[in-house]
């Protein structure tokens, strides 16, 4: 009886091609919960790429049959399993080439890291990169790798969004507090006379720091008690809003409206520093009015 064929295959190739094939073998069989490898084989198999590209063709007998003769029945061939197509998969050399030559790119020095021979490393080499298995696995390598950078570089510009944003309500609360100091301040009518006497009151700033188990202490580049209380000092803000301008492309649209606004707010202190500056200048020196013409030299 004919082994049923597993539903999972077709389910496997309609997800990759709902991907337009950026998606990895791994991350098709965690998804489907199948060997890796029974993934590769069904791609191999079933001619994934071919069927997409819409090249799949039928094989047609190239010796035209004779009139009255009858066609010789070809036995049916059993559809491979899973555990056949993992047989036919690379052996552990043709493994270790493609993952040193991703490291170097150099196919003889991935050879003899794979076990070849020296003397052979070069045409091994070479045969190896037109093997398809060969080329279709150092693919998927290539694949999974840039996923993996691609995480990376998401975490690292994650964590300068933090810095970039960080408010410091998140790590300290501060109010304005009056107090009686017990004295009285005598107040008086229009016409000299005592009217009443009022609390003396002075006007003082409380902070408090927030528990370790409240803040993100990733982004809190110093703590040190300090001559006047307690200094905590949050990593750089403004290397982070270069970094996120570097790689604005990839941030989410939340994200790029946030640096727009940050770098926005940092103009306007900037000006209102400039123009305290220009207030504060109590020099007399004339100022110097310098008119040039256009094309005139410096």
């Amino acid at each position: 009886m004919a082994r049923q064929r597993d539903p999972k295959r077709d389910e496997a190739f309609e997800i990759w091609k709902q991907h337009n094939r950026e998606i990895t073998n791994r991350a098709l069989a965690e998804q489907l919960g199948v060997p890796e490898k029974t993934i590769s084989g069904w791609k191999s198999k079933d001619k994934w790429n071919d069927k997409l590209n819409g090249v799949l063709h039928k094989k047609i007998r190239s010796t035209p049959n004779e009139k009255g003769t009858k066609k010789a029945h070809a036995p049916n061939r059993k559809e491979p399993d899973a555990e056949e197509a993992e047989i036919a998969e690379l052996t552990d050399k043709q493994e270790l080439f493609c993952m040193h030559y991703l490291k170097s790119f150099n196919a003889t020095m991935a050879a003899i890291k794979a076990g070849y021979a020296k003397e052979s490393a070069h045409v091994e080499g070479s045969r190896l990169l037109r093997n398809a298995k060969v080329a279709e696995y150092i693919r998927e390598l290539k694949a999974g790798l840039q996923e993996e950078l691609f995480i990376n570089a998401r975490d690292v510009i994650d964590y300068y969004v933090k810095i970039a944003f960080a408010d410091i309500t998140d790590y300290v609360t501060f109010q304005r507090k009056d107090i009686h100091t017990g004295k009285y301040d005598t107040l008086l009518n229009e016409d000299g006379e005592v009217k009443e006497m009022v609390p003396r009151v002075e006007s003082y700033n409380e902070m408090f720091f927030k528990n370790s188990d409240e803040i993100d202490g990733t982004i809190v580049s110093e703590i040190r008690q300090g001559r006047d209380g307690v200094v905590v000092k949050l990593a750089d803000r403004m290397k982070a809003l270069d970094m996120l301008t570097k790689y604005f492309d990839l941030l989410s649209e939340k994200e790029q409206k946030q640096l727009q606004q940050e770098k926005l707010k940092i103009e306007i202190e900037k000006s209102k520093v400039e123009i305290k500056k220009l207030s504060d200048d109590k020099s007399d020196r004339p100022i110097q009015i310098m008119i040039k013409r256009k094309g005139d030299p410096s």
